[in-house]
């Protein structure tokens, strides 16, 4: 994909590997909205992009631990923008974010369920009427190798707690989400494929569990942006990638029973079951 003049949506892209990805992008030529919860990292993005000789980004402030703030980060982007070529479902917070303790979101769903997984499954399908006028687009998911069933008798972990599995359970919920809605959008010049983009990279989320950082930003985001606008994976849709390689995942991602288990619980939890 020529990347020049294109549109390219990038949550939680104002630290860690969502910014690299960010500047490489807009540096490229193309038109980036950014996200982030912090205002002044988006500004430092933006000055940082606009002294690289980039276009200057677009910044889109929400929380994505609440569902009404997806919404209008939503709305705002479909209201800005006629286009979108690229959505890069990047945001997240990692296994010690916050604290070890299980946590909820603003809307009492375990949060890194709710942030890692929820809000992107929300967010692409609220902007898949752009998405699918801008055909060909792309929606790529930044999801982990780090995977752990999902026990649906008790999905938000309320029983034998860990931020590991709660971080790894979202992850694979992201996986099943791209298989599944790749399968939705065949032939609608819409791809959807997730990826590992490198292992415990130099990042604050590493660094918040107390990893000691063994893969840099630089090679994370230079699978992200492989996926983002490579020529050979143009027509390649619902595949999982360990950094610029497809790999296989938990088994439980090729269930067809459990991904629909999965989505009539998300649509639930959204609100778009009902809308």
């Amino acid at each position: 994909m020529k990347i020049d003049g294109k549109t390219v949506l990038i949550t939680g892209s104002t630290d860690g590997v969502g910014r690299y990805v960010a500047a490489k992008l807009a540096t490229s030529g193309a038109r980036v909205l950014i996200h982030g919860r912090d205002s002044a990292r988006a500004k430092t993005l933006i000055e940082e992009i606009k002294r690289a000789g980039g276009g200057e980004p677009i910044f889109y402030q929400a929380d994505l631990s609440s569902l009404a703030e997806v919404r209008r980060l939503a709305q705002a982007v479909l209201a800005d923008h006629r286009r979108l070529d690229v959505f890069v479902s990047n945001a997240g917070i990692g296994s010690q974010n916050e604290g070890p303790a299980r946590q909820t979101s603003r809307d009492g769903h375990e949060l890194r369920f709710a942030v890692n997984y929820l809000s992107g499954f929300l967010l692409a399908h609220l902007l898949l009427p752009v998405l699918q006028a801008s055909a060909p687009s792309r929606i790529v998911n930044v999801a982990s190798l780090g995977q752990h069933p999902i026990d649906f008798d008790d999905v938000m972990i309320t029983r034998g707690y860990s931020g590991g599995r709660a971080y790894a359970q979202s992850k694979l919920a992201q996986i099943m989400f791209t298989i599944d809605l790749a399968r939705q959008l065949a032939g609608s010049g819409v791809t959807v494929n997730s990826l590992h983009p490198a292992t415990y990279m130099n990042t604050t989320m590493v660094r918040a569990g107390g990893v000691t950082p063994i893969s840099t930003v630089e090679q994370g985001g230079e699978a992200i942006l492989h996926l983002v606008s490579g020529d050979d994976v143009a027509d390649k849709s619902g595949l999982f990638f360990n950094s610029m390689n497809e790999a296989k995942v938990n088994p439980q991602a090729y269930d067809q029973a459990a991904r629909q288990r999965l989505r009539a619980l998300s649509l639930d939890l959204t609100g778009l079951a009902a809308g």
